[in-house]
């Protein structure tokens, strides 16, 4: 990912956070105990709320809904669920922190440097299709054939052979980025919002790779927590 409020130029997911990881959450519904509930929780003026802080001239601002988002997240009944409400709150809190550093506020569908291929030839399940290209896209950048892959197996889309299908979708873009979320900082999420940077950043952003980063993810994080009215808990940093 490359966009112009973020730091870092490009996002990749790698392979031991997403690819190579089969999560019950990702491959079928896992909600069990509790949680928030989303609509609820996510709000119009929640969600309006983060769009307004990008620039007029963005290409986001007519993509990204808080309806295509709560379409995507029928999808994931597990997203926001499976501990208390407050666990609930803090996982919308920590995913849209996430979005929100990735895309400038939902300015950015695509990264900005797209003549960035990000195709793994060595993946044999997950083969590049002929000149396509799998740059970051939607609101988590999702990047990488063997991300394209399973998140399109997922959500009924033939995500490699038409990855350009996440920017111009908004429901897809956000169940790819569900997709992601659940394969990984899900399950990161009671360990701390810092758990959360590791999973999906980690090689990248963690032990002094990228204070900055971190440190944006972090204050967003909080934000929208004290928006949310629950306490951000610990373990804030990675």
């Amino acid at each position: 990912m490359a966009i112009a409020s973020s730091p870092r130029q490009t996002t990749t997911l790698t392979a031991l956070t997403l690819g190579l990881v089969a999560l019950l959450c990702a491959a079928g519904p896992c909600s069990g105990g509790g949680g928030a509930s989303v609509p609820s929780v996510v709000t119009e003026a929640f969600f309006d709320g983060i769009k307004s802080q990008a620039g007029s001239g963005c290409e986001g601002n007519n993509f990204y809904t808080r309806g295509a988002f709560l379409s995507a997240a029928n999808s994931f009944p597990g997203f926001a669920h499976g501990g208390s409400e407050a666990d609930g709150k803090r996982e919308v809190a920590a995913f849209f922190a996430h979005a929100t550093y990735e895309t400038g506020h939902f300015c950015y569908i695509s990264e900005i440097n797209r003549a960035n291929v990000f195709c793994d030839a060595s993946s044999r399940q997950w083969p590049c299709a002929p000149g396509k290209k799998y740059y970051g896209r939607g609101p988590l950048q999702l990047s990488w054939n063997f991300n394209y892959g399973p998140a399109g197996r997922r959500i009924g889309v033939d995500l490699l052979g038409d990855p350009d299908r996440v920017a111009r979708d908004p429901a897809v873009s956000f169940k790819a980025a569900l997709w992601s979320w659940m394969s990984s900082a899900h399950q990161a999420v009671p360990r701390g919002f810092g758990a959360t940077v590791r999973a999906i950043d980690g090689g990248l952003a963690c032990g002094g790779g990228n204070p900055a980063q971190v440190n944006a993810l972090v204050g967003y994080y909080k934000q929208y927590c004290q928006q949310l009215g629950v306490d951000p808990g610990s373990n804030l940093t990675c």
